[in-house]
């Protein structure tokens, strides 16, 4: 008998695919195009400043594009330093869609005792699953970069200000955590 798994990224539902190609037509639009760039320069910038920080984000106001789907309350750009691992987290009271905006790395998910790779790119021609990950609500997820800077955007299901990150005191599946909101 198949085990069921309440999240398996391999397996994407219809909802979802139709959610993230209407994401990802939005991204592509001229004005966002503008606005996600200008963003990710002042964060790479600010990365380059801060020696010591792992990455940098910002959000960016909804009306920066044409209609969002329903649900999105939040947008946001982070730029992860190259040769990095930033560690895992989770978001506890929010469902989060990533693409890769620039350059690739691999968005690590926690499932089953051990980590699942999903390398994503920033080739707009590659298939969604290549550029997109849906990561649901209180699934651990750790950023692992390659060689170069990695930009990505972001899109949430509660405003900026209640975004909460969530870290592990020790490995996913063991107790404690410590919260803190990104704004």
């Amino acid at each position: 008998m198949r085990k069921e798994c309440p999240y398996d990224p391999g397996v994407m539902e219809a909802s979802e695919r139709s959610l993230l190609e209407r994401l990802d037509g939005v991204v592509r639009e001229p004005r966002a195009r503008q606005v996600l760039g200008e963003t990710a320069g002042r964060l790479l910038d600010r990365l380059q400043r801060e020696a010591s920080a792992l990455m940098t984000w910002e959000p960016v106001p909804l009306e920066s594009y044409p209609a969002l789907p329903e649900g999105i309350r939040s947008s946001w750009v982070f730029v992860l330093r190259r040769n990095t691992v930033t560690g895992a987290e989770r978001h506890p009271n929010s469902h989060q869609r990533v693409m890769s905006l620039r350059h690739g790395a691999d968005l690590q998910t926690w499932e089953d005792g051990r980590w699942r790779s999903n390398f994503l790119e920033s080739d707009p021609a590659a298939p969604l699953e290549r550029r997109w990950l849906s990561i649901p609500v209180n699934v651990w997820h750790q950023p692992v970069m390659g060689v170069e800077d990695w930009t990505v955007v972001s899109f949430h299901t509660v405003a900026p200000a209640e975004l909460i990150e969530e870290r592990p005191a020790g490995k996913p599946d063991e107790p404690g955590t410590t919260q803190r909101r990104y704004l």
